[in-house]
């Protein structure tokens, strides 16, 4: 990326963008009641997909940007699956079996972090109250560090065919760094345990921007991972927020990358990967080109939502769990975050939502083009509008932040299709935000564009 452009645009505080509008317009307008009434009307059949978020790890890696907690003991886990299991109960309850689950995600913390046992009786719940069918897909996240080969046998016993490791990187200067000690050979030791239990879906997460990493550290761990032929990498970027997650103050921001860094970082792990045989998908993930996660992307297909780069074609989404985001048709809610908040509320019987956003006819219509950027670094407003019975007029006429990054040879526009220049992929999410008409004062709370 030219210097000049990565200084002016790679810096910039932008969401991820998988969602919008993004969580910090989430207000408490949208409360349990209003989300009960949201569950009770989902018309009868609507593909939906389920996120349970489990708020627990053994040890705190220095980087996480998720909503977690960290125990030794196994008490608590087991307290607080018992309320999932009652928020399970209350959701079933209001919305009946019209919606029919096509996927489900687990997600923390460390979801593997409760016992085989518990898992099992989890999705034993889960299939009896609501409406599974032969095909759904059930993913789940993944610590290598703590998997043990009989939780990886429950996983395969359960229905998960997918798993993301999360890797990060293998440098042990750099895991010192950020508290996170995995060696390769244990890495590739839990990848050989799904497969035999029939996890034969396989996502490695890596991060670039850590502290101490370098082009060659980053291949390295790049090098290594593909070595045991992950279906997909997902790379992501460090960000960087100690104002918003008070433990990343314990990493030394001496030894984190510069943006010229963290941008050759990422593309030497691109080069490493693409060499490798994987197909470059939206802005972080690598897949085998047979994944259907390609050929999605190929075909025009691709989505994006809180997990990411997805081929999930969900028409709702329930969040279970404490922070959980779900979204129905009319909008997003989120439950609490705290975890003794969150039993509160469900031990009292009410759903646990503390706040959500009711989304307008022109947020969808943003959402749309924001996706399809993010998706295909290309859009055709006038195709999106017209899908939406609006026109799109309005989203060019002075937007100067669009004017901007035109002139700078970042998106070329042509009979209404504004495209991003490949060799400025990295920084999409700046082309993005030109829709975004919410974006303000909570930039702060997000990470760097590129």
């Amino acid at each position: 990326m030219q210097t000049s452009m990565l200084e002016k645009y790679g810096a910039a505080r932008l969401p991820r963008y998988t969602s919008y509008p993004t969580a910090p317009l989430f207000s408490p307008a949208v409360d349990a009641r209003r989300y009960g009434e949201w569950l009770a009307s989902l018309a009868p059949g609507i593909r939906t997909a389920l996120y349970l978020h489990i708020p627990f790890c053994r040890a705190m890696c220095w980087y996480c940007g998720c909503h977690t907690s960290i125990t030794l003991r196994d008490h608590p886990i087991e307290e607080y699956l018992a309320v999932l299991h009652e928020e399970v109960r209350l959701v079933a309850a209001r919305a009946g079996d019209r919606a029919v689950i096509d996927d489900v995600h687990f997600g923390g913390g460390t979801p593997t972090i409760m016992s085989p046992d518990a898992f099992l009786s989890l999705m034993d719940w889960l299939r009896r109250h609501l409406a599974f069918h032969a095909d759904t897909a059930i993913a789940i996240e993944i610590d290598p560090r703590t998997l043990t080969r009989d939780m990886a046998f429950a996983l395969g016993e359960g229905g998960v065919r997918r798993a993301s490791l999360g890797v990060q990187s293998f440098d042990e200067k750099v895991q010192r760094a950020i508290n996170r000690l995995q060696s390769a050979a244990r890495t590739a030791e839990a990848m050989a345990d799904l497969r035999a239990a029939g996890v034969t879906g396989i996502n490695v997460d890596l991060i670039y921007g850590l502290p101490h990493q370098t082009e060659r550290s980053c291949v390295d761990t790049a090098r290594e991972a593909v070595a045991m032929r992950p279906d997909r990498l997902a790379v992501f970027g460090y960000a960087h927020v100690p104002s918003f997650k008070k433990h990343q103050r314990l990493i030394d921001e001496s030894a984190l990358p510069g943006a010229h860094e963290r941008d050759a970082q990422a593309e030497a792990i691109a080069e490493t990967l693409t060499a490798a045989g994987y197909t470059r998908i939206g802005l972080d993930h690598y897949a085998l080109p047979h994944d259907p996660l390609a050929l999605a992307a190929a075909a025009g297909r691709l989505r994006r939502n809180f997990q990411g780069y997805t081929t999930d074609t969900s028409e709702a989404l329930i969040g279970l769990g404490a922070s959980a985001i779900g979204q129905m048709p009319q909008g997003f809610v989120q439950n609490e975050v705290p975890t003794g908040s969150y039993a509160a509320r469900v031990a009292a019987g009410a759903f646990a939502t503390a706040k959500g956003y009711r989304l307008t006819d022109e947020d969808r219509l943003r959402a749309a083009v924001i996706e399809r950027l993010m998706c295909d670094f290309a859009v055709d407003l006038a195709a999106v509008g017209r899908a939406h019975n609006i026109d799109t007029e309005f989203l060019m006429h002075g937007n100067t932040r669009l004017d901007a990054l035109r002139d700078d040879g970042i998106v070329e526009i042509d009979a209404g299709v504004v495209r991003v220049r490949q060799d400025h992929r990295f920084i999409v999410r700046a082309v993005a935000a030109c829709f975004d008409a919410y974006l303000g004062g909570s930039g702060r709370t997000h990470g760097q564009a590129a």
